[in-house]
């Protein structure tokens, strides 16, 4: 229990300080949210390391599973993030765990991926054929266990749909169909699951987010009592918090924008909204409906009239006003309006 938090089940929660006080642990997402390629997002590296100097224990949590720990804690060294193999959660751990639970020690299994999956597959007991192997699905993997790296070619993908087609158990790091870099989206894990996905038809089971698997083995791991999720994805970073139970923060410096976040489904709802990571030390105070059904934020106001999302004219267009048109569209939403995607404009946050 956190007292200091008050979350509901569809809507945008409060806290009574800043949101670095009230949490003993944030589940912090890499990509579009820590960094984007090898730069690290603005205002990232200051209010992380702070954080963490304020007592709160971060561990990052990455559908990313092309590196080690060391790996990953080395890259957020490199751009002046404090941390350490034993602050890394990775979707192959998670992978790793998943194949734990149907293999037995010894078996084997081809992996298409980096020095992450390989690594964390050999850990947990298994032997690894990997897919760039000659014929490696003629070496009967009891299963195929797949996640991103910018090496992966026709190949390695050829030799995981052999080993599918002859009932190898196929498992995916997880399942984002695109990957945040410099340059723009690029394709993920997903997309290429998806192309062994559609040679085979078998689909694969995934612990990546949304599944809270991650989540849930950092916090016992840790032993935390007051978990925070921190995310720019509400199909995976917040649907896996919502999953798992846990609040979640939505920062809007990756793939979802502010307008997703008023569209999002009620699974993928975060409880808290900031432009950067400047909000884990603001107050975030839950919008309160007002008269003629406004919904009032920090002083800016938004409602659905009819079908159609109207926001008042002061000011502008910043996080006060994105969090009171969630409020306005998901109050009406969730009684039955049907509110027209085309009243919700772009937040310039």
């Amino acid at each position: 229990m956190n007292p200091g938090i008050t979350t509901s089940s569809w809507g945008l929660g409060s806290s009574t300080g800043p949101l670095a006080d009230q949490f003993d642990l944030a589940l912090v997402d890499l990509d579009g949210v820590a960094r984007r390629g090898d730069q690290p997002i603005p205002y990232a590296t200051e209010n992380l390391n702070q954080a963490q100097a304020d007592g709160l224990h971060l561990v990052f949590v990455t559908n990313n599973a092309a590196l080690t720990p060391e790996q990953v804690a080395a890259q957020l060294n490199k751009i002046g993030i404090k941390a350490s193999a034993v602050n890394i959660m990775t979707a192959a751990m998670a992978c790793a765990a998943l194949l734990g639970t149907r293999l037995s020690p010894g078996d084997k299994v081809l992996v298409v991926g980096g020095d992450g999956m390989r690594e964390a597959i050999v850990e947990s007991g298994f032997s690894v054929i990997p897919s760039d192997t000659p014929n490696a699905a003629d070496l009967d993997p009891k299963a195929v266990a797949m996640g991103y790296a910018p090496t992966v070619c026709w190949s390695d993908l050829a030799e995981a749909a052999y080993a599918v087609e002859r009932g190898a158990w196929f498992v995916a790091s997880n399942l984002d169909l695109s990957l945040p870099t410099p340059r723009g989206f690029a394709p993920g894990n997903g997309a290429l699951v998806g192309a062994v996905q559609a040679a085979t038809g078998v689909v694969p089971t995934s612990e990546g987010k949304p599944s809270p698997a991650m989540y849930e083995l950092v916090v016992r791991r840790t032993g935390a009592q007051r978990p925070l999720v921190i995310g720019d994805r509400l199909n995976t970073d917040l649907g896996g918090a919502r999953a798992a139970g846990f609040p979640g923060l939505l920062i809007t410096t990756g793939v979802s924008t502010g307008r997703d976040a008023v569209l999002a489904k009620p699974t993928y709802r975060p409880d808290f909204i900031g432009a950067d990571l400047r909000a884990l030390f603001e107050t975030h105070l839950a919008p309160e409906e007002g008269p003629d059904n406004w919904w009032v934020s920090g002083g800016r106001a938004a409602r659905v009239e009819g079908n159609q999302l109207e926001l008042d004219s002061r000011g502008p267009v910043g996080v006060d006003i994105l969090r009171a048109a969630c409020a306005a569209v998901w109050s009406a939403v969730d009684a039955g309006v049907e509110v027209a995607s085309s009243s919700i404009p772009e937040f310039q946050l």
